[in-house]
């Protein structure tokens, strides 16, 4: 279930990425992968993130909240937000964010992305509304077909993230919705990277 892909693996899964409209980019490392995301990023976009194991390994999570980027930073703006009912408006307003920075929980060799939610708060981003989306993934993330991606989902990540959550918040998660991308419409103009890293990352 956690296993890093080889690399015959990895190479079917990017061509397939390729062919289904999405931009797959292979590094080696979470270093090269954050280095990567920066250069991806202009200056003075708005930003958007999900809660992500992955993107807290790479180092971009710490990287954000330095305050030491040239983006806006929406998610921080949310957080800094006392008022409930404004915070709540400010989640919506920030699905129209010109990036949407995240991972996925499984991506196919025949080149589909995975992503489960409890909340649902990422998916706007990923189905529509952000223009520019980064995915970050570790070859671990790699399976054959959809269904090996859902059992990944209910074997694999839902335990571990279940586990994450009542350590952190005191209360577990609940697995409600399952985006898949299986390709995007290059008509609409949107970009949507694939990050794929030669190394174990998140669940």
């Amino acid at each position: 279930m956690n296993i890093l892909a080889t690399t015959e693996s990895i190479e079917k899964t990017i061509e397939a990425l390729k062919v289904n409209g999405f931009e797959p980019i292979h590094v080696s490392s979470k270093e090269e992968a954050l280095k990567k995301i920066k250069k991806l990023i202009p200056e003075d976009v708005s930003l958007m993130n999900g809660a992500s194991e992955t993107l807290r390994e790479i180092g971009i999570v710490e990287y954000l909240k330095s305050g030491e980027h040239p983006w806006k930073n929406l998610h921080e703006t949310i957080l800094a937000e006392q008022d409930q009912a404004k915070q709540s408006q400010l989640r919506r307003e920030a699905v129209i964010s010109d990036f949407y920075l995240g991972s996925v929980q499984a991506m196919t060799e025949t080149g589909e992305l995975m992503i489960a939610s409890n909340t649902g708060s990422q998916l706007p981003h990923l189905a529509f509304t952000s223009p520019n989306i980064i995915l970050v993934a570790g070859t671990n993330k790699i399976v054959t077909t959809l269904a090996e991606g859902f059992e990944r989902l209910e074997q694999h990540i839902v335990p571990l993230e279940d586990e994450r959550m009542k350590k952190v918040y005191g209360f577990g998660t609940l697995w409600t919705k399952t985006l898949i991308l299986h390709k995007e419409n290059l008509a609409l103009g949107r970009k949507i990277y694939v990050v794929i890293v030669d190394e174990n990352l998140g669940f």
